[in-house]
């Protein structure tokens, strides 16, 4: 018989081995975590965690880009009890649908850019990407042109774990052996990474020489096979890679012109990140023909995702009335996860957090980009409330450690020691704190990592490494 768990609350070490008894986390690596388990977390408020000894983390990474308006707030929670107790689920397929879903589709619909006028929720952001690359293929066939179907997206690009959204896209690391992708009709383009471009070429030439490389491909493949482009404004997951002046915008011209639909995947860059609610026109001047979106929109108290797309492709699909959009999901328009989606949109709203992000977020990337001088420092980068630390060997030639040295593991761990989470990628230190962090709080991560860095630079050293 199994014990009733319930009398007795399980100690640290009992929750702890649990979870590596049990549990198979996204992205195991298996080796670490068999000998080394998990950190337990048990507990949230504001930018702040707690694990299951008690000690107290300041979360520079923001649970995963997605916890905006902070971790611990009871009016969430009692929006998330009050829904469950008046209607926890009703479907919403076919002629069907329920308060919060009809209130928080017009809500979107209203915040987002253009005509982008239409929602179809999912349950987070790979399905939401999923869904939208779908779309092009319904859309484009129901313009007369089935064949139409192939989609183009970047090198080090991320677009979720379904079959379908982790074969569109292609980060290092991410495509295993042991799993199988689908690789026709999918273009991958290069990341557009000012730091890594050829050298001699000035920033203006890389762009122009993307530009050209997405021209060339729509004269190799054709333009009557390529239905649709997908790209994060900021390339999140891939390395907080910011594009050069005027890519997106030229990138949209050349979809413009050649009838493929632009997908912005917002999933990490929407509800504020960046100080707006959407980036893609705020921030790059383009107005897509669909944005995906996630994390923010719920600030990860529940799964939530969305395709927000234009009337046109609604008004293309839904022609003569006689088609039938044969995608969704169980939980689409969960009547709980929209009445969270709703109430964060109004703390987002109540408490300026946009502005805040753009404000604090000017600061925070000011104050860590003087880690630069720090020798294993190559670049920081990124915009406002995400930014990561790329670190290299040589700060002339940019070349790497080897990967074996696994030195972003090591400066995170460095800085969980000293209460702190960052996000080891690679050979980058992600950060995407909450829009409630302060001027206070960003020299507090700012100063931990530049001790991690220095400590972790120490013992590479000594270790016989080369670094600078």
């Amino acid at each position: 018989m199994i014990a009733p768990m319930a009398l007795a609350r399980p100690s640290p070490q009992e929750l702890w081995e649990m979870d590596r008894q049990h549990l198979l986390h996204p992205w195991t690596n298996f080796g670490p975590f068999e000998r080394e388990g998990a950190l337990v977390i048990t507990r949230g408020e504001g930018c702040h965690l707690w694990d299951a000894e008690g000690r107290r983390y300041f979360d520079a990474v923001g649970g995963m880009w997605c916890t905006n308006v902070g971790l611990g707030r009871r009016e969430m929670a009692a929006a998330m009890a009050e829904q469950a107790e008046r209607l926890a689920f009703s479907n919403t397929f076919v002629d069907v649908t329920n308060d919060p879903s009809a209130r928080l589709a017009a809500r979107l619909a209203d915040l987002a850019p253009g005509d982008l006028n239409r929602v179809h929720f999912t349950t987070g952001g790979s399905t939401a990407v999923d869904t939208a690359v779908r779309m092009v293929w319904y859309w484009q066939s129901c313009m007369g042109r089935p064949e139409k179907t192939d989609i183009v997206a970047r090198d080090h690009s991320y677009h979720g774990a379904t079959y379908l959204s982790q074969s569109v896209g292609k980060r290092p690391g991410d495509r295993v052996a042991e799993f199988r992708y689908k690789e026709t009709g999918i273009h991958h383009l290069s990341a557009p990474n000012p730091y890594r471009r050829p050298e001699g070429m000035s920033e203006a030439q890389f762009c122009d020489a993307l530009v050209a490389e997405f021209e060339a491909l729509i004269v190799q493949v054709g333009a009557d096979r390529i239905g649709g482009f997908i790209a994060e404004p900021i390339q999140a997951s891939g390395g907080v890679i910011v594009p050069p002046q005027g890519y997106l915008r030229r990138m949209w011209e050349i979809c413009q012109r050649h009838d493929i639909l632009f997908i912005a995947d917002e999933v990490v860059t929407a509800f504020g990140r960046l100080g707006h609610w959407f980036a893609s026109e705020a921030e790059f001047g383009v107005v897509p023909d669909m944005i995906t979106c996630a994390k923010g929109l719920t600030s990860g108290y529940v799964p939530l995702g969305a395709v927000i797309f234009s009337d046109r492709i609604w008004q293309a699909m839904a022609a003569n009335g006689e088609r039938w959009f044969t995608s969704g999901f169980t939980y689409s328009g969960h009547p709980v996860s929209c009445a969270v989606g709703l109430k964060n949109l109004e703390i987002i709203e109540r408490e300026g957090l946009l502005e805040n992000a753009a404000r604090v977020g000017d600061y925070f990337l000011e104050r860590l980009q003087a880690l630069e001088a720090l020798p294993l420092v190559g670049q920081v980068r990124g915009r406002r409330l995400m930014v990561c630390v790329e670190n290299v060997a040589d700060k002339a030639t940019k070349a790497p450690l080897p990967d074996g040295v696994n030195e972003s593991k090591r400066i995170s761990d460095a800085a969980e020691a000293m209460g702190m989470m960052v996000r080891p990628l690679g050979h980058l230190n992600v950060m995407s704190p909450a829009l409630t962090i302060t001027e206070a709080d960003v020299d507090f991560v700012a100063e931990t990592l530049e001790r991690a860095i220095r400590q972790v630079t120490d013992e590479l050293v000594r270790e016989g490494h080369r670094i600078g």
